[in-house]
């Protein structure tokens, strides 16, 4: 009769915030059978593949694929902003330098101040899990969810599983962990679809604008996939302030 295997897994870092508060920071022992690839263990255990950066198995790196064996001890790390860790094995293709986001239908707020920093941030609170995940996957954008088990889908190569439940929490949250600072581009998408905004003349879009604003505003931005129109309203200084808080932004001229 063929026994079970047994290996042992540590997983560091904010992967602690998946296990059973039971299991955190501990060496957590785990029987097998086989040689399964050890991406499946680390999910059996509750921990997304999205969230992993880095695995050590016997003290060397390992892939996704690597094939678990009787004995083996596991360490699973995540994302560090600031740790060097050398020539690691790549677990997957590297995000672009600007990412681009895809969020569930529960990050509707997120998505939003996303796209006022002009970040590239697709939502509608119709996406099944399956769209998101095609989306992921086709369009090659980071996955943002309060749901924890969809990035188990195996089509979703970059994901994040958001903690904070209030906005601005979220927003800071996002910025730190893929490192956005400097990258934010406000004003520049529409709030409504994420569609570009582009400069357009007065006289352009005169028949579209209420009496006052036709005689007050000048400068008009008009988006380029659904067709709204955005001016400097009084509104405006409310959202840079608010652009300030979220990323430090300043001298920010194009407004929405």
């Amino acid at each position: 009769m063929r026994q079970d295997s047994r290996a042992e897994f540590r997983f560091y870092g904010c992967l602690n915030d998946f296990l059973p508060p039971a299991l955190r920071q501990e060496t957590i022992p785990y029987r097998f059978r086989g040689r399964p690839g050890i991406k499946d263990p680390i999910e059996a255990l509750g921990v997304p593949h999205t969230e992993v950066e880095l695995i050590v198995v016997n003290g060397r790196a390992a892939g996704f694929d690597h094939p678990l064996a009787d004995g083996q001890r596991v360490a699973v790390y995540p994302v560090f902003q600031s740790l060097d860790i050398g020539d690691r094995q790549a677990l997957r293709e590297k995000i672009a330098s600007v990412p681009r986001f895809v969020l569930d239908v529960n990050l509707g707020k997120l998505a939003r101040r996303l796209r006022l920093l002009g970040f590239d941030s697709l939502y509608r609170n119709d996406y099944r899990d399956a769209d998101i995940a095609e989306i992921a996957a086709c369009e090659q954008r980071i996955v943002l969810t309060r749901d924890r088990r969809l990035l188990h889908a195996k089509k979703i190569a970059h994901g994040y599983w958001v903690r904070a439940v209030e906005i601005g929490k979220q927003v800071e949250e996002v910025t730190r962990r893929f490192a956005l600072d400097g990258a934010h581009q406000p004003f520049t998408r529409c709030l409504a679809c994420n569609g570009r905004l582009l400069p357009v003349a007065k006289a352009d879009v005169l028949d579209l604008l209420e009496p006052k604003t036709r005689l007050y505003y000048e400068n008009f931005y008009r988006c380029d996939a659904c067709g709204r129109i955005y001016w400097e309203g009084s509104h405006v200084e409310d959202m840079r302030r608010r652009c300030v808080g979220l990323l430090g932004c300043q001298g920010v001229q194009r407004t929405a």
